[in-house]
């Protein structure tokens, strides 16, 4: 089930729970997952991507020795805030891994991969290290965005 806001997400998932963090590309998924009580979420690893099928087996695999209980995927927008081809490919890839029969969430994503990479740059992390670095990071990012919003007030 594709949550329509953070609202709708949060009624749907049980009380606590680990959540997964998803950077969708074209190429490569990031993933990353937070601890039971959405305090902090931190990277896990960078997939290849493959056919539709094998992804799906990967992350059923993935989710099911992490207990996950949902999945926060980043939203490429434009920066106006409007669909773009990228943007629906990932509707696309959402609603595909509703296969899977968690809760998710989809969550604006424009600036995470800008502000991993700016943060790698200042660790000094050299180019080789960023393109190993950066989806893994940047699906903790969105994700950390998401569980802040979810834990706030």
């Amino acid at each position: 089930m594709i949550a329509p806001d953070l609202t709708a997400f949060r009624d749907v998932l049980p009380a606590g729970g680990r959540l997964a963090g998803l950077d969708v590309g074209t190429r490569t998924i990031g993933l990353a997952w937070c601890d039971a009580g959405w305090t902090i979420a931190s990277p896990a690893e960078t997939i290849e991507r493959k056919k539709f099928s094998v992804d799906l087996a990967l992350l059923r695999e993935r989710f099911a020795a992490q207990s996950i209980k949902g999945a926060v995927i980043g939203l490429p927008l434009s920066m106006d805030g409007s669909d773009s081809p990228r943007t629906q490919g990932v509707r696309a890839f959402a609603r595909n891994l509703a296969a899977l029969a968690l809760p998710i969430l989809l969550w604006d994503e424009r600036w995470s991969t800008a502000a991993v990479t700016r943060t790698l740059i200042a660790a000094d992390a050299s180019r080789a290290r960023r393109a190993e670095l950066v989806d893994k990071m940047a699906a903790a990012y969105i994700l950390q965005g998401a569980i802040d919003a979810l834990t706030m007030g």
